[in-house]
């Protein structure tokens, strides 16, 4: 992986993500030149001053948007307005969850990004989930986006989970839902409890039983189906990161779910737990343990570990009994690529299970690919394309 800050691998993802989902290489080192030195004192020390630096760019793009919006330049603005959420949106996923600003930098990183979509026309809505969630207050509700394919449908349906630390908004920036928009899947990106706005801004704490929340948004997409185009036999589930465990537990216990893809297997989040009480390993984030306590609602870090006790897949996805695909990274800092090799032999009532780890000569080797997400992406949207032809016929 391309390391901007040599001693620093938490802020240098943040570097390559952008890279590779659309920033400028001009932008990004205008951006993080300025805090270099900062970033040789540790992940955890220096992310207020990070954000600072970045945001300085993105107010310049956005200054930049808003004139060439005025004179009814609109691709040009649209595609500033990507930028300017881009950088916002990663420069907020390092921050503490103590920083006071941080809710105001996550709803700016939504606003550019649904500027973008006004004003470049892009296929994309803004959803609420109802979830019954026994842990919720009452009348909650997930948010996320619906990114319509183009034609008739029904169309197949991808509902796409994110990890410990990414949003929804960082799913549409990757590229993917866009790449099966091209294949005639449509997306739901949603942020499940525990991420994203789910998290910031409606205090929704993740779980380890994650077919509740599944439950509740296969309840959606069936209500809702005709006014989506969508087939509800044919919707599969997609989870990079904490989400390549999300993903599996749902779909060994939701039964409506017609295809499975952990992009990166979080085999045993639990141990790998305990691994980073150890120092083993690569975080994903600054300011980590308050950020997991945060993440599980839980006071301390006793109550941390009994939230996430059961965060494992052993005896759980034997369960699978659809279409299965894990995909890892070779070199993964933050989850032991042999997680990949026991989720996918455990996965014996799959009738369609397949392991892809990504080498390092052709690129996707990191956590989650990040380090060639582009490449992994277009390998995995063909996959998901290749499986819903199969099922249809």
């Amino acid at each position: 992986m391309y390391l901007y800050f040599p001693t620093n691998y938490v802020w240098s993802m943040a570097v390559v993500a952008s890279l590779n989902n659309g920033g400028l290489i001009d932008d990004v080192d205008k951006a993080s030149r300025p805090v270099l030195e900062a970033s040789q004192q540790g992940d955890d020390v220096g992310t207020e001053l990070l954000y600072s630096s970045w945001q300085a760019v993105a107010d310049r793009i956005l200054a930049s948007a808003q004139e060439d919006e005025a004179r009814g330049w609109w691709r040009g603005a649209a595609e500033k307005y990507y930028r300017a959420a881009l950088y916002t949106s990663q420069a907020e996923r390092l921050q503490s969850p103590k920083w006071e600003g941080r809710k105001a930098a996550y709803q700016k990183s939504i606003d550019l990004l649904l500027k973008h979509v006004e004003i470049g026309r892009v296929p994309l809505t803004t959803v609420d989930v109802p979830y019954a969630g026994d842990d919720a207050p009452a009348g909650s509700a997930l948010p996320g986006y619906f990114h319509r394919a183009p034609g008739d449908g029904p169309h197949p349906l991808v509902v796409m989970w994110n990890g410990l630390d990414s949003t929804k908004e960082m799913m549409y920036t990757s590229g993917f839902p866009q790449l099966l928009a091209e294949r005639g899947i449509s997306t739901l990106m949603m942020d499940p409890p525990g991420s994203g706005e789910a998290l910031r801004m409606r205090d929704l704490h993740a779980r380890y039983d994650t077919e509740v929340w599944a439950a509740s948004i296969l309840d959606w997409v069936e209500q809702n189906a005709a006014d989506l185009d969508v087939d509800p036999a044919r919707v599969g589930l997609v989870g990079w990161s904490l989400g390549g465990y999300y993903v599996p537990r749902a779909a060994a216990f939701e039964k409506r779910i017609a295809l499975a893809v952990a992009w990166g297997a979080n085999y045993d989040w639990a141990a790998v737990q305990e691994a980073r009480r150890r120092r083993e390993g690569e975080n994903p984030v600054p300011h980590y343990w308050d950020h997991v306590r945060w993440v599980f609602g839980a006071t301390d870090d006793d109550d941390f570990r009994e939230k996430t006790k059961n965060m494992r897949l052993e005896g759980v996805v034997e369960n699978i009994t659809v279409p299965f695909l894990v995909t890892h990274g070779i070199g993964d800092r933050q989850i032991p690529v042999a997680y990949a090799h026991q989720e996918y032999e455990a996965a014996v009532n799959s009738p369609k299970r397949e392991l892809r780890i990504f080498s390092q000569e052709e690129g996707g080797a990191e956590h989650i690919g990040i380090d060639n997400m582009p490449y992994v992406a277009q390998w995995t949207a063909d996959w998901v394309a290749e499986t819903f032809a199969e099922l249809e016929a």
